[in-house]
């Protein structure tokens, strides 16, 4: 997931206003008020529905094992939840591995799921850490069609090269970025693509255009519903290209606990990417399930509360 996704429309808003339009549960305690006590811990979601459910995995794991939560939901972008973070007005929320490096070093060149972790130790703020990163993640992904990929037998993104007249859409950007046709060509000297930019980040265009034959290959974020939907064949990436993505719990260190990581711990251990394609599916399709009721069920299915 770019961090475009996360911070378009939101990067201009003030932490002020921010905290004060954000949503979360009326009935947590002390839910109107800023900060917590030192016993509660206050979790924050970023402004999107993904990141809010994770948001209440971890409140109602963490509330089943005995400790106290305050919620503080849809926040907005980093330039909001990362000061609230170190000041102590929230003490946890759901983050991504890559895009949060990114953000604390816009100059890190790591991309591989160890070299991210390692670096992220020395980016991060003194009172800041993260705990165990779950396999799940959230970032663009490459896909094609379940036909294409059997007619060319395709599973890595390696396997693009032997495809004569590749056309690839993604957004505009995607043509200069570093993982995009420039990684390509350098990273898997794939050659001769034609670049398709459509402007809706991988949403139903991109999705049309795949499936009408119109493109060959569509970069869609890797927990897009439209994959599920469509069996789309998302195309492994063995050299890393693309930046890890993982789910990683961000916590200011005064409320990181030997029970809260114990707890964070074991369901970053059970978060998959599959997992996360499915609670979004159940939120954004036709059930339109809430957060709340998604992560319970979760929590349930997979023995954690």
């Amino acid at each position: 997931m770019s961090i475009t996704k996360l911070t378009a429309g939101l990067a201009a808003v003030s932490l002020g206003l921010a905290l004060s339009a954000c949503g979360g549960d009326p009935t947590s305690e002390g839910s109107s008020g800023s900060g917590s006590s030192s016993d509660t811990i206050t979790i924050g979601s970023a402004a999107f529905p993904e990141n809010e459910i994770i948001a209440e995995i971890y409140a109602q794991a963490l509330e089943a094992d005995g400790v106290k939560v305050k919620k503080q939901l849809n926040i907005g972008a980093r330039e909001a939840y990362i000061p609230a973070l170190e000041n102590g007005e929230i003490d946890l929320l759901p983050e991504y591995s890559g895009n949060l490096l990114s953000y604390l070093d816009p100059k890190a060149t790591a991309t591989s799921e160890a070299d991210i972790e390692e670096a992220l130790d020395d980016a991060l703020p003194d009172n800041l850490e993260v705990l165990d990163a779950a396999k799940a993640e959230d970032k663009d992904s490459l896909n094609v069609t379940p036909e294409f990929a059997a007619e060319n037998n395709l599973t890595t993104i390696a396997d693009l090269k032997n495809v004569k007249g590749l056309k690839l859409g993604a957004n505009p950007e995607f043509k200069e970025r570093p993982y995009g046709i420039p990684g390509l060509e350098k990273v898997y000297g794939i050659t001769g693509i034609t670049f398709v930019p459509i402007s809706d980040g991988g949403g139903p265009k991109t999705l049309k255009s795949l499936l009408d034959g119109d493109i060959d290959v569509a970069d869609i974020y890797s927990t897009t519903p439209s994959i599920l939907a469509n069996k789309l064949v998302t195309l492994e990436d063995p050299e890393n290209l693309i930046a890890a993505q993982q789910v990683i719990p961000l916590i200011n260190d005064e409320k990181a606990t030997d029970k809260v990581e114990a707890v964070l711990d074991k369901v970053s251990a059970a978060l998959t990417t599959e997992d996360l394609l499915d609670l979004n599916s159940k939120n954004q399709g036709d059930e339109k399930a809430a957060p709340a009721d998604l992560a319970k069920e979760w929590l349930t299915e997979k023995g954690l509360i």
